[in-house]
């Protein structure tokens, strides 16, 4: 009995118990990201894969049942389509306005915020409300500041000896209105994460620049830009990719579909999906932005080393 239990309770080999080690080791990872690669395949790869079988179909309303497969049938059609190519014109202005000047007035609010000024607490919390208020009561707001006779902006504009701007009825003035939106809504984002980049900075740098006679503009370009370059850079691919799809702003502003010209293309597969129910169609162009916003993210993280670590 004695010498039955001690042979149970003997300790395993060494050999045995590297190989159990290593079998532990080497699929304990796999078992704790399974339920998030449950999710994401749930939630992402599923979507994905269909959007892209489902823009290689003809599915509208009439063959919703029974959609016939047409292949690149879509996207041959919509890359020779005037209208497309105007639609993505116009989405690079919208985004690229949009993000330069959510960049610069971030920066720039952030390197002030940086700096000793009274009530500074008060101003942080002031600067970051457009972020923090909802996006549909934001573009609210801008649309009655905006209207053309009692809109708040056109009479500021007046009473200064400027003549009203025909802001909502003008498809280009009201484009220009759903930029100045979106950039109030876009800054404070910006400006947070410049701001903690900035804090991280060790004050050091700027003391011996100091000595070498270095000036502010050449401490900014030569310290604060390097050094923020990691944490600009996923910020401003993560923004370029908000502002590429932002619905709600164009919509709002804009009061719906009523003009081709203050469209963009998230805009468009909207109309496409939900006014024409051309599903096919709109799915073909859904797969062709989540194509241009991956290679440029690629691209410009891979460019601008944002990925790597600052030494």
């Amino acid at each position: 009995m004695n010498g039955n239990n001690s042979a149970a309770m003997a300790p395993l080999p060494k050999k045995k118990r590297s190989n159990m080690n290593l079998a532990v080791s080497r699929w304990t990872p796999y078992r704790y990201i399974l339920p998030a690669f449950m999710v994401m395949a749930l939630m992402v790869f599923y979507p994905l894969g269909y959007g892209i079988y489902l823009s290689m179909t003809d599915m509208s309303l009439a063959t919703f049942k029974d959609p016939n497969f047409i292949g690149l049938g879509n996207y041959a059609k919509l890359l020779h389509e005037t209208a497309f190519l105007r639609t993505f014109g116009r989405t690079i202005v919208w985004t690229m306005v949009n993000v330069f000047f959510h960049v610069t007035i971030g920066l720039f609010l952030a390197v002030l915020l940086n700096r000793k000024l009274l009530g500074k607490g008060i101003i942080r919390v002031l600067l970051i409300i457009p972020w923090a208020v909802p996006q549909y009561i934001v573009a609210l707001t801008w649309r009655g500041m905006l209207n053309n006779q009692f809109g708040a902006i056109n009479i500021f504009l007046q009473k200064i000896g400027f003549s009203a701007v025909p802001w909502l009825t003008n498809p280009s003035w009201t484009f220009i209105g759903a930029i100045l939106t979106n950039i109030w809504l876009g800054f404070p984002f910006m400006m947070m994460i410049a701001l903690g980049g900035l804090q991280s900075i060790d004050k050091e740098f700027y003391e011996a620049a100091e000595i070498d006679g270095a000036s502010g503009v050449q401490q900014f370009r030569n310290i604060t830009l390097p050094l923020l370059k990691p944490v600009l850079a996923p910020a401003i691919v993560l923004g370029t990719v908000w502002t590429f799809n932002m619905l709600n702003v164009i919509l709002i502003i804009a009061g719906g579909f009523g003009n081709e010209k203050t469209q963009i293309l998230v805009t468009e597969v909207y109309r496409l999906a939900f006014n024409f129910y051309r599903y096919g169609y709109a799915a073909a162009y859904s797969v062709v932005i989540f194509l241009i916003l991956l290679i440029f993210g690629m691209t410009f993280m891979k460019r601008s080393q944002g990925l790597e670590e600052v030494r």
